[in-house]
Parts: structure tokens; sequence; C-alpha cells
């Protein structure tokens, strides 16, 4: 084989990953064929994938044309879809954590032990009532003004009987308002802009581009809608500060729970797209959600705990095909795995010039 066929060969086999299953002449099987096949030769098919869930960030393929062999299962790495970032992100996601463990997270315990529950859920109401303006505007542009009024009612509500929010009143009887969070970002979504990339920011934690975008307006509009003080940095920003403390606190055990998985990141990530999803569709009438409220994304609702965090990857059962009644079952293939992508030989006279 000359050095333009086995560059050839090289390339074939790094761009396409592929399945091969090794018999006793060791012959390979591609796992697709993109080109027309050259006269005289046989077009190849494309094999059948494994029915097993894989990771997302992981693409796997496998020819079960040959049973009872060895099936050579090889990878395609890369960044999962949604998350085009995931090696820059998965970083800041590990410096953020660093700077969690060493510092936020003890000020978080002290916050939680040092400060009685009735005081810290009364701050989580106070911060929640003040949002209610930017949820009422929401939920304007997206033409609800049934769940509008509930907002300005709760609002309303709140906000005089409720002690300038610190008592969640309207949520119960006779009023039966609970809190909704809405925002620009839901708008946009409700109106079918995607989310874009996932992103990890410092400070900003999991969003997406259309998340950002969205939050950035509503932590601007915000203090505007209220007026003053709010509009002053010195009433804003330790504000701010108290309530992304309260947050951090009301999360701690979810926290915990996330790093305790295989791959934290993948865990808050997958959580994190599915919450914000499920808004979405909420907002549509399409599902009732029991949203699990992600740290860095929204505050929990007053007298609610985060709840467990729910097995994210779930092995889908798939049914056995039936046999044919005069066929036996064809014995089942070993597969292996490989991290490389196995190298297609040309096919027979290729290289010959």
């Amino acid at each position: 084989m000359s050095l333009t066929a086995a560059a050839a060969a090289l390339m074939i086999g790094s761009a396409i990953p592929q399945a091969v299953a090794q018999g006793p002449e060791d012959t390979a099987v591609p796992a697709a064929q993109e080109a027309s096949p050259q006269a005289g030769q046989t077009p190849l098919t494309t094999p059948e994938t494994v029915g097993v869930e894989t990771p997302a960030d992981d693409v796997e393929t496998a020819d079960q044309s040959l049973q009872g062999s060895e099936i050579i299962v090889t990878r395609r790495p890369g960044a999962p879809p949604g998350d085009p970032l995931e090696a820059i992100n998965e970083t800041s996601f590990e410096v953020v954590q660093s700077v969690d463990k060493a510092v936020v997270e003890p000020v978080a315990k002290a916050y939680n032990k040092g400060i009685p529950h009735p005081v810290r859920e009364g701050l989580r109401n106070v911060f929640s009532n003040l949002q209610e303006p930017v949820v009422f505007a929401a939920y304007m542009l997206q033409l609800k003004p049934g769940k509008a009024l509930e907002t300005a009612g709760r609002f309303l509500i709140n906000s005089t009987l409720g002690l300038a929010g610190i008592i969640d009143v309207a949520k119960g009887k006779p009023f039966n308002l609970p809190y909704r969070p809405n925002g620009v970002a839901n708008v946009l979504g409700y109106y079918g802009v995607g989310p874009g990339p996932y992103m990890y920011l410092p400070i900003i934690g999991p969003t997406t581009v259309r998340d950002l975008i969205g939050d950035s307006i509503d932590r601007l509009a915000s203090p505007a809608m209220l007026g003053k003080p709010f509009t002053k940095p010195e009433v804003a920003i330790p504000m701010i500060t108290l309530a992304q403390l309260g947050e951090r606190a009301a999360f701690d055990d979810e926290i915990n729970r996330i790093r305790d998985t295989d791959n934290p990141y993948a865990t808050y990530r997958e959580l994190y797209l599915r919450q914000r999803e499920a808004e979405i569709e909420a907002l549509h009438g399409r599902i009732t959600p029991d949203v699990v409220p992600v740290y860095g994304r929204m505050m929990p609702t007053a007298g609610s705990e985060p709840q467990d965090t729910p097995e994210l990857i779930q092995t889908p059962e798939v049914p056995e095909p039936a046999a044919p009644a005069a066929i036996a079952a064809p014995e089942e293939p070993t597969i292996r795995y490989v991290s490389e992508p196995v190298v297609q030989p040309l096919p027979e006279g290729a290289g010959a010039r």
C-alpha cells in the first residue's frame, strides 16, 4: 500500500467512529459510509446502534450484523449537544466549587446555625416579594392577564398584611396565591427562543445564553420598578449578597447530594436544563411539572425545602425483539468498548495504482 493510501485510511478511521466485528480472519465492517461505492464494490450498509442509553458526551455505535462474535464499540469524544463549551464550563465549575467549599459553605453553615429558621424564611419571603413586579410584567408580556393580576394581588397582600413581605400571607387561605417565579428569560422561551449554549459562570452559576440575557434584564429592571431606595448601590448590593447567602444556605443539603454523584458537573447541568425546560412547558400548559429548584437559578418558595436529587440517567427498558418461531434466537455478541477509533482498512486493491 502506498503512503497516500495509508494516509487516506488513517484519515477515514479517525474521522468516522465505527464498530467492527472481529471474526476468524479479523475483518472490519465500517459503521457508516457516506461516499458512493466504487465500481465493482458492494455498498456498505449503516449498522444498527446498541439499544442502551449512553452518556451524553460520548456517541457510541456498533455493528450487530454478526452474532456470536466480539463487537468492538468505538467512541467519538466531544461536548454533548447544548454544552459546546463543556471543557471551559467544567473548569469554571471546579474553581467555583473550590471557592465555595473554602469560603461560602462555612459562611452559609454559620448563617443556618446562627439565624433562626423563621428569620431566614422571612428574609426569603421579602426577597421573593421584591421580585413580584418583574413577575407581573413577564406574565403581561406572555399575554396572561389572569396570572398577572394574581401576582399583583400577591404583592399587594404581602406588602401590607405580610409586613413588607416578611410573612407570605397570600399563599394560604383564603387567598391561595402561591409564588410563581417568572421573568424575561421565560418570556423569551415562551415565544420560541431557544436556550442557546449552556454556561457555568462565576457568581452567576448555571445559565444559558437566553437565561443570561433575560436574568440580566430582570436584575436591572427590578430596582427600577421598585424605585428608591432600591436603586442605590449601597442598598442593592447588600440585599443581593444577603439573598445569595440565604439561597446558598437553603440549598446546602442539595449541593452536597450533587457533589456525591459520580459526575457533579453533569448532574448540575442536567438538573438545570431539565428545570428550565419544564418551566417553559408549564407556561404553555403542556405539563404541570414538579420542578426541583436548583441553586443558582431561583429562590425556593417560602416554607419549602429543596427536594431530593432525582436519578438523572436511567437505562430505558428496551423490550427484546421476539425471535421468529422457526428460527432460534441468535447468540448474544460480546461487546468490548475501546476509547480510540478503529482504523478502517481500504477495500482490497484500492491502494493499487
